[in-house]
């Protein structure tokens, strides 16, 4: 098929249920997203990025084959694999269909590696006060690259969260504060330690499966208690009305300084926030 006809496949992959599952829930999953080819190159990027970092990376136990939590972020205009992803797997066509937007411009990738029995979870939170946006219409696609099961650190969702209406403060997942210290919002409730009182919605998925999912929904995965490597590529998405919102307590990486976007109005800035899908 040619590069089209494969974009527009994506794009009919999701079906009236997908959208009604993701408009009440916040969160659906689209099976064998991608194939096996995007598998085998991703997986191929993330045995390199783990030998040879990137600029934006967290690394919570550097060079060790267990109990290492390791992400590494914005590579779609370094890595040719990263950024052929971004405009040819389809997530942007996939992502526009299920936010109800006629286009979906591309914000960062996030590619995250658990190696086997890491104890570190990924707390609980909501992504759009991290982020200097502000939308209905943002999302996330999370790639799995290999099998993956709960226990084994895949995504688990408060399900409903993302129409709460909610603004959570972010915070470093370290505990300390983020990454300024006047940041908005409430203080994110501790789901882990009620887990009964929410509506907790979690995932298996095989390689190639796609978790997408709002960006007000709160989420968090256990530690990977299984014998092998969790990777997934994340792609984030900016939807028809998502506007450029800079703020404390967002992520530092782009500001005012790097892009055209002006504040409270929509980002339509091409060469750092391309459109993907119109």
């Amino acid at each position: 098929m040619s590069r089209q006809q494969v974009l527009e496949a994506a794009r009919a992959r999701i079906t009236a249920e997908h959208k009604a599952t993701f408009e009440a829930e916040g969160v659906v999953k689209v099976s064998g997203a991608v194939g096996d080819d995007w598998i085998e190159r991703v997986l191929e990027v993330a045995d390199k990025q783990l030998r040879e970092p990137g600029k934006w990376v967290s690394d919570t136990n550097p060079g060790a084959s267990s109990n290492r939590l390791f992400t590494t972020r914005y590579r779609w205009q370094e890595d040719p694999v990263i950024g052929g992803f971004v405009f040819d797997s389809g997530m942007a066509q996939m992502a526009a269909e299920l936010m109800g937007s006629s286009s979906a411009r591309f914000y960062f990738d996030h590619l995250l590696i658990k190696e086997p029995r890491t104890a570190n979870p990924t707390p609980w939170h909501q992504d759009i006060p991290y982020w200097p946006f502000m939308g209905k219409q943002i999302c996330s696609s999370w790639v799995s690259m290999t099998p993956v099961t709960v226990a084994e650190s895949s995504l688990e969702f408060v399900r409903g969260s993302h129409s709460w209406d909610a603004y959570y403060a972010p915070e470093s997942f370290d505990g300390s504060k983020g990454f300024m210290a006047d940041f908005e919002g409430e203080k994110m409730p501790d789901v882990e330690a009620d887990r009964a009182s929410y509506d907790i919605v979690g995932f298996d998925v095989e390689p190639g499966d796609a978790l997408f999912f709002s960006s007000w929904i709160i989420h968090g995965s256990p530690g990977n208690a299984g014998d092998h490597r969790r990777v997934a590529l994340s792609t984030r998405w900016l939807g028809d009305d998502a506007v450029w919102y800079p703020h404390p307590g967002c992520d530092p990486i782009v500001s005012d300084d790097d892009t055209i976007a002006v504040a409270g109005e929509y980002p339509a800035d091409d060469n750092r926030f391309p459109l993907v899908a119109a």
